[in-house]
């Protein structure tokens, strides 16, 4: 069962052949091994059902899953990692013959003090599109995507946030001389970001919205309220209070990061100064979220697809308009597990009513 939901008002949309629909994810929370029959029998059973349903109604041209595909990835092992894995490409069923992409969260890899180059390698080698670092580029329908290594960047004088950071000068000169054209100057500024720790902040005169499109697991630093999709506009403390009180990761644990957690204002600043987003897709609060930043740059926080982070999972479907036209955004949500249980009960207490009635009847 989906509902669907846009900004509160329904729009009738039609498909273009040339329109890119891609659908988002994140949040998955995959046990692997550790799974119990709750989550073989009925989660992981009806989110794989699901996918196929999807598939079948939505026909997306492309996935995209935005983090936390494992629930305790950064404390397994490698051997451990492989029933996740399995059980990753069980659920994606009919998506896996698309085109997808993934990216990792801070459940995958780990906090700061977890994070080394060896384990993101091999975390990120079992995906496709991901470099060492657990970074990637790439393009869908003349469409550029770029993805980070979000958790990387909230640590200070580590590795893997300098090869992040590299990436991020290497898109941002490749898309100035896609622009621009190549000048000497950008092929000398492209070979010392290759070769350099010592990255500056260069100007970008490029335009706002200009850039590729950007996939992170932690949404940017923000300081105005979330709106959209018909969710009011809540404070940063009611939103605390929402999110962090009730305990939305109870299921799982918790996560290595608080679910506000964001990118720190540094980082949000460079990014925009130097890729130009066209627009953002984020994760990790696992609630929805459609806001615009200040320079006008907007950002779309995708909600967690799994009932292990709450009652109310969710995804997004993002259609891209040809030439660069408007993103079309439309949250979906599935039923609450609560309502689904509330149903198969009612139907066994009538069914076992039903039964009991027959046996009364023989009797008489």
């Amino acid at each position: 069962m989906v509902q669907w939901k846009a900004g509160g008002v329904q729009e009738a949309v039609g498909d273009d052949p040339e329109d890119l629909k891609v659908m988002v994810v994140a949040n998955l929370l995959l046990l692997g091994s550790k799974a119990g029959y709750l989550n073989l029998f009925f989660r992981d059973f009806y989110l794989s059902k699901f996918f196929k349903k999807s598939f079948a109604s939505l026909k997306p041209d492309m996935l995209l899953v935005l983090g936390d595909i494992s629930a305790e990835g950064s404390d397994l092992t490698r051997s451990e990692w492989i029933p996740v894995l399995h059980q990753f490409r069980r659920m994606l069923g009919p998506f896996l013959a698309l085109p997808f992409y993934v990216i990792l969260g801070d459940r995958d890899v780990g906090e700061c003090n977890q994070l080394n180059a060896k384990s993101v390698y091999w975390v990120a080698k079992n995906f496709p599109g991901l470099d060492s670092a657990g970074c990637g580029a790439f393009e869908v329908s003349n469409i550029s995507f770029v993805s980070l290594n979000a958790v990387a960047l909230l640590c200070g004088n580590n590795g893997l946030r300098f090869s992040v950071e590299k990436v991020i000068e290497r898109e941002s000169i490749d898309l100035q001389m896609d622009i621009e054209g190549t000048t000497e100057e950008l092929n000398e500024l492209k070979k010392f970001g290759e070769t350099s720790h010592n990255l500056e902040w260069r100007e970008n005169t490029m335009s706002s919205g200009s850039g590729p499109v950007l996939l992170l697991h932690f949404p940017l630093h923000h300081t105005s309220n979330c709106s959209g999709n018909g969710v009011p506009t809540r404070s940063y403390n009611s939103l605390f209070e929402r999110t962090e009180i009730p305990g939305s990761r109870q299921l799982v644990g918790p996560g290595p990061y608080e679910l506000l957690h964001t990118l720190p204002p540094n980082a949000t600043e460079y990014i925009f100064q130097a890729l130009r987003p066209r627009i953002v897709f984020s994760a990790h609060s696992h609630r929805f979220c459609d806001r615009t930043h200040p320079d006008g740059t907007r950002e779309v926080t995708v909600p967690a697809m799994t009932w292990n982070a709450g009652d109310d999972p969710g995804f997004v479907v993002a259609t891209f308009r040809k030439n660069r036209g408007a993103v079309i955004i439309s949250h979906c949500s599935l039923a609450r597990e609560s309502h689904i249980l509330i149903a198969y009960i009612s139907l066994l207490i009538l069914f076992m009513s039903m039964i009991f009635v027959a046996k009364q009847t023989q009797h008489i």
